[in-house]
């Protein structure tokens, strides 16, 4: 059942005494959509929060100059979507799609927030998977400035694994910060 995957991942973060558990769930809703599915674009405000059930998805930023870089990766189970603009309710300047076919809980912004004004344990709740967030983000900033391209791809391979061979290598390469080239030569170097 989709909401024992959240109820396992809520639990293992800060679990809800039952009462709260109870409506948190009920603002969840089921939600499926094909890949290359964009669900948020630069520009627009994140109206929900994610929780993945399966697919992979991807945040990424266009640039003045049309590049692109990708930010960040989501899979099951993990909460997804553009989630600076969710939490601040402001237009994004990322882009949010899913890479393939996925199944998600979603919840809108109202819901949540109404929620957590009733509940000081939800508000703890989403103020603790916020901090989590917020601490992966400098991390990997830390990681994305110092690290040499080998440390990075030896690092995401660590982390990460399972999604080498399910997201294009494009992407990859541009969410190490890494050239084609280089992320090639070192793909050829590890054994798979």
């Amino acid at each position: 059942m989709p909401l024992d995957l959240l109820r396992f991942f809520v639990d293992n973060i800060q679990p809800l005494p039952e009462e709260d558990w109870t409506a948190f769930s009920a603002i969840w809703q089921p939600f499926t959509c094909r890949r290359k599915t964009l669900l948020t674009a630069a520009g627009d405000t994140e109206r929900y929060l994610y929780f993945v059930l399966e697919g992979i998805q991807r945040s990424y930023y266009v640039n003045p100059q049309e590049k692109e870089a990708t930010i960040v990766f989501t899979y099951p189970p993990s909460f997804s979507g553009v989630a600076d603009s969710f939490l601040t309710q402001q237009p994004s300047q990322f882009y949010f799609e899913t890479l393939t076919d996925s199944c998600f809980l979603r919840t809108s912004h109202g819901q949540l927030e109404a929620l957590m004004k009733e509940r000081p344990a939800i508000q703890g709740f989403v103020l603790r998977i916020t901090s989590l967030v917020l601490k992966g983000v400098l991390e990997r900033m830390a990681e994305q400035q110092t690290a040499s391209a080998g440390e990075k791809f030896r690092s995401f391979l660590q982390r990460s694994p399972h999604l080498l061979n399910l997201i294009p290598h494009k992407y990859l390469a541009s969410y190490l910060g890494l050239d084609a080239t280089t992320f090639s030569k070192l793909l050829g170097s590890v054994r798979l």
